[in-house]
């Protein structure tokens, strides 16, 4: 009887260490499905809730640059279709060309004191802005992709090691040690590194 109740004892503290290891650990399946599903799901169920506002910042950084990018290569785009057509009324390139005369490069408006050879610079700078801000709007939704992944990944990691102990037997040691040199023994400052596993 006495043998019965020390075993039923044993198997109540085996059933309460593996509840309370259960509550302390996490599924890293599951907290990457939940950060895939929806961007902060995944810190939240590992309990890093100061990660959630890092996640959305970083999504705010890129879509701002994907905004911002997108905003100038069209107005680069209307600009240079405005600066190519023979319309006058389309003049919105006038506000993005600084430092010049309109005078001096304009054929449309201007067509008895144009510069053939200004136009064409004008016409080149035009084509570079919109080449270089549809190169970064791309790269910025390259970059939403690559937050959305590493925001995956930052899950699933922290929920792998979110029960990692590291205990006494995993230890790191510094320490001076005199080490002769030559055939004088001689003082100097050594240092050692100990791992102990």
């Amino acid at each position: 009887m006495f043998l019965f109740a020390a075993d039923a004892a044993a198997q109540d503290t085996i059933s309460i260490d593996k509840a309370l290891r259960k509550v302390t650990s996490r599924d890293p399946v599951k907290a990457t499905m939940l950060a895939a599903s929806f961007p902060g799901l995944g810190q939240i169920y590992n309990r890093k809730y100061w990660k959630v506002p890092v996640v959305y910042a970083g999504f705010g950084g890129v879509g701002y640059a994907v905004w911002y990018n997108t905003t100038w290569y069209n107005k680069y785009i209307k600009a240079y279709q405005d600066f190519t057509d023979l319309v006058p009324e389309t003049d919105s390139y006038l506000k993005l060309i600084r430092n010049i005369k309109p005078e001096d490069y304009d054929p449309v408006l201007h067509p008895e004191t144009a510069n053939v050879s200004t136009a064409a610079w004008i016409k080149d700078q035009m084509m570079r802005q919109i080449d270089y801000f549809r190169k970064y709007r791309d790269l910025s939704y390259l970059g939403i992709a690559a937050w959305y992944l590493v925001t995956i990944l930052d899950a699933n990691v922290d929920a792998s090691l979110f029960d990692y102990d590291i205990g006494e037997s995993l230890a790191l040691k510094i320490s001076p040690v005199q080490i002769p040199f030559g055939t004088f023994a001689g003082t100097g400052v050594n240092m050692t590194l100990i791992i102990s596993f």
